[in-house]
């Protein structure tokens, strides 16, 4: 699998986030391969080697995303955790990470369709030279290119950067044209 040529539906298959009595159990197991010394919660680099050896997902194993799902999930149910708890996530935040893998791994793939340079930044005339595409994930015309760039834009550095596109993404509801929902 390659970012131009991604399984959706496999992806979807190894990624056990519903919410259904099947797809949990599948989820409790994988926890438990994700988790090798059984403490009951899991960091950044057990979830990273995981996805690598348990999943064999090479292709999501793209840092951008796998921080963004993992940060994202561990950050949903702060109140109920200790301090020395805060960087990891348990088996609540796991279905939560899972879930946001695969939805930050469909960001990520859009970002690099717009990066036509390379250089992991959307730049204006990236944007505007992808406003077609842009237009059929979000399933409305942009009216104001450059209005929908400062609004990515949120800290105003002239350059898009990965975790501002995907605030944007989700905000918006953007959904590729090819990927299996």
């Amino acid at each position: 699998m390659s970012l131009k040529d991604v399984d959706w539906a496999e992806l979807r298959a190894k990624l056990p986030y519903e919410k259904t009595e099947e797809q949990k159990a599948k989820r409790m197991e994988l926890f438990s391969r994700f988790d090798p010394n059984g403490n009951g919660i899991l960091s950044l680099a057990e979830v990273t080697k995981g996805i690598r050896d348990e999943l064999g997902l090479e292709d999501v194993l793209v840092k951008a995303p796998v921080d963004a799902a993992f940060h994202k999930a561990k950050s949903v149910n702060q109140e109920s955790k200790s301090a020395s708890k805060d960087d990891y996530i348990d088996k609540r935040e796991f279905r939560l990470f899972l879930f946001y893998l695969r939805q930050y791994f469909e960001y990520y793939v859009a970002f690099e369709r717009v990066d036509t340079s390379g250089d992991h930044f959307i730049s204006m005339v990236e944007l505007a030279d992808a406003l077609p595409q842009l237009e059929q994930w979000l399933g409305e015309k942009v009216k104001n290119v450059e209005q929908v760039f400062k609004e990515i834009d949120a800290d105003g550095g002239g350059k898009i950067r990965f975790p501002e596109f995907c605030a944007w993404a989700y905000k918006h509801g953007l959904d590729l044209e090819d990927d299996d929902d």
